[in-house]
């Protein structure tokens, strides 16, 4: 069921051009698939009363528990320092498609206006292909993605510790 939904949400995204890296969208699509193979092991292991599928099963999902256990923790652990640090960080890993593309969709200019990295926020103030930009007004990125970023962290944190435990 959560293989199903992830690669259906990833289809979506990428069908309404919210995501235009490929690398995101087949991450997302490859996790609902093994999920979904993972399902269908444990299926067959239970069909068949075949205990070594049966055991690889539940190792392997004990595995995928703990890894998202420990991401869930984490989103429901982080403070609004350690956003800005991974939104920096993020920032500037993201080619300038990328950037045009986030900055378009979101109608903002550059991450944050900071003097650590003045220079970035002037290039990328310059290649914003955003409306706000014309009419003076821009907020920047970050402000608008840090605004929206601790109630989805605490919403994913959420979701994932549920899907984490009904899965054990």
């Amino acid at each position: 069921m959560v293989g199903l939904l992830l690669i259906g949400v990833a289809a979506w995204g990428k069908g309404f051009g919210l995501v235009s890296s490929i690398h995101i969208i087949g991450g997302v699509i490859a996790v609902g698939v093994f999920l979904l193979l993972i399902a269908i092991v444990g299926l067959i292991g239970a069909m068949h009363h075949h205990q070594v599928m049966l055991f690889f099963y539940m190792v392997i999902l004990f595995i995928v528990f703990l890894f998202q256990f420990g991401v869930s923790c984490s989103c429901l652990a982080m403070n609004s320092e350690q956003q800005e640090a991974l939104l920096n960080s993020a920032w500037g890993m993201l080619d300038n498609k990328t950037k045009t593309d986030l900055e378009s969709q979101l109608n903002c200019c550059g991450l944050l206006n900071v003097t650590a990295s003045q220079a970035q926020f002037r290039e990328d103030l310059q290649n914003c292909p955003a409306l706000c930009r014309h009419n003076g007004a821009c907020f920047t990125c970050g402000v608008m993605m840090l605004n929206h970023a601790t109630e989805a962290l605490k919403i994913l944190g959420g979701v994932g510790l549920f899907f984490s435990f009904t899965e054990v």
